[in-house]
C-alpha cells in the first residue's frame, strides 16, 4: 500500500479529515505515523524517510531541500485546503512531486457567502438594518435595484468567480465580467458579458471582487474606481485586501454614504485599531468568514479522498496544480 502521512496543524486535521474522510483514507494507503506538524517533522526527519504520500492542510511544511532530502520517496502531496503557494518550492517543482489541491472545494463557500451577500445588497439591507439601529426607528425607504433586469459584476473568472456566476444564473439578473484572460467566446460559454474594468464600476449595482493577489494586481482597485459607482451600489470583497487602494476607498465611502462596502478581508487584517472601517456607517466587516470553516472544511476532506481513490487507480486527478497555475490561484 502507499505509505503516507498527515502532516499539517492539529486543529486543521481535525476539521478537513473528519472520521469518514480518515476511514476512507486508511482503507486505501498505510500510514507510517500518527499526524505530524511541520515543527514534528523538522525536530525528526526520519517519519518522512518512507513517506510516499501527504495528507495536507493548513500548516503544511515548506518543501525545501531539506525537507525532499528527508523524503525521498515523497510522490504526491492531497493538500486540503486552497492556495499551495505558502509551501512549494522550485526544488519540489523540479523533482516531479504532484501536488493536488482542494481549492475548487474551498471555493463553494465563498460563493455561497457571496451570493447572500449580493441579493441582500440588491434590495439595499445593510442600509436599512444599519439605518433602522442608528436611528432607533423605521427609516424612509430607499430605491433599491432588487433581483429583477439589475445588474452584478464579477472581477475574475477563476474557480470562485465562475462559481459565483453559475448561481447568479438562477436569478433575472444581469452579469457583466472583468477578466483579461478570458476570451469572448468562453464568456459567451459561460453566460455573461466581458466589459472593461471602469464600466463594470459604471454599471454594476452590486460589484464583487474575486481576483488572486499577484504583484500584478495589488492596489488594482483605485478610489476612481469606487467613485463611479451608481447610486445605492454595494461593492463586496471575498478576495484579499491589498487588491483595493484602502486608504482611497476610505476616502470615497466617507463622500459617498449612499455607497456599500461588504468586506470579508482587509489590508492589513484585521484593520488597524483606529481604521475608520470600524465607524463608517456604510461598511460591513465580517472576520474573513466566507471561505471554509468548521464543518465545511470537511468538503475539502473529500475532495482528496476523491483524488486519492483516482491516483491509486491511474485515473487523471482533478485538482492537480503545475507551477503556472499555483502562481495564479488566490
Amino acid at each position: 500500500m502507499l505509505q503516507a502521512l498527515y502532516l499539517l496543524n492539529t486543529d486543521a486535521y481535525d476539521k478537513i479529515y473528519g472520521a469518514p474522510e480518515r476511514e476512507a483514507i486508511a482503507g486505501m494507503v498505510e500510514m507510517v505515523a500518527p499526524q505530524q506538524t511541520a515543527e514534528s517533522v523538522r525536530a525528526d526527519p526520519e517519519l518522512l524517510a518512507e513517506v510516499e504520500a501527504i495528507f495536507s492542510g493548513w500548516g503544511m511544511a515548506l518543501l525545501d531541500d531539506a525537507f525532499l532530502a528527508a523524503a525521498p520517496r515523497l510522490k504526491i502531496v492531497f493538500y486540503g485546503a486552497g492556495s499551495i503557494r505558502g509551501f512549494t518550492s522550485d526544488a519540489a517543482w523540479e523533482r516531479g512531486i504532484t501536488i493536488t489541491s482542494a481549492y475548487a472545494a474551498n471555493a463553494v463557500p465563498v460563493s455561497e457567502y457571496t451570493l447572500s451577500q449580493i441579493l441582500f445588497s440588491l434590495k439595499r439591507g445593510w442600509e436599512y438594518v444599519l439605518g433602522i439601529k442608528r436611528e432607533q426607528r423605521w427609516v424612509r425607504r430607499l430605491p433599491v435595484p432588487g433581483a429583477f433586469d439589475s445588474t452584478v459584476g464579477l472581477i475574475s473568472l477563476g474557480m470562485i468567480g465562475r462559481l459565483v456566476l453559475e448561481r447568479l444564473h438562477a436569478f433575472d439578473l444581469n452579469t457583466i465580467a472583468y477578466d483579461p484572460f478570458i476570451t469572448p467566446a468562453d464568456a459567451a460559454a459561460l453566460g455573461v458579458t466581458l466589459v472593461s474594468l471602469e464600466e463594470l464600476f459604471e454599471r454594476a449595482d452590486v460589484v464583487s471582487l474575486h481576483t488572486p493577489k499577484l504583484p500584478e494586481t495589488l492596489g488594482m482597485i483605485t478610489g476612481a474606481h469606487l467613485a463611479a459607482m451608481k447610486e445605492g451600489a454595494t461593492f463586496i470583497n471575498t478576495a484579499r485586501g491589498a487588491i483595493v487602494r484602502e486608504g482611497e476607498m476610505i476616502e470615497v465611502l466617507q463622500r459617498r454614504p449612499d455607497l456599500t462596502a461588504i468586506l470579508d478581508v482587509t489590508d492589513p487584517e484585521p484593520p488597524e485599531a483606529d481604521s475608520p472601517l470600524y465607524t463608517l456607517d456604510n461598511v460591513i466587516l465580517t472576520p474573513h468568514i466566507a471561505g471554509s470553516m468548521d464543518a465545511e472544511c470537511r468538503r475539502m476532506g473529500q475532495y482528496m479522498v476523491e483524488e486519492c481513490r483516482r491516483y491509486l487507480n491511474d485515473e487523471p486527478l482533478m485538482w492537480a496544480i503545475d507551477r503556472e497555475r499555483a502562481r495564479i490561484l488566490a
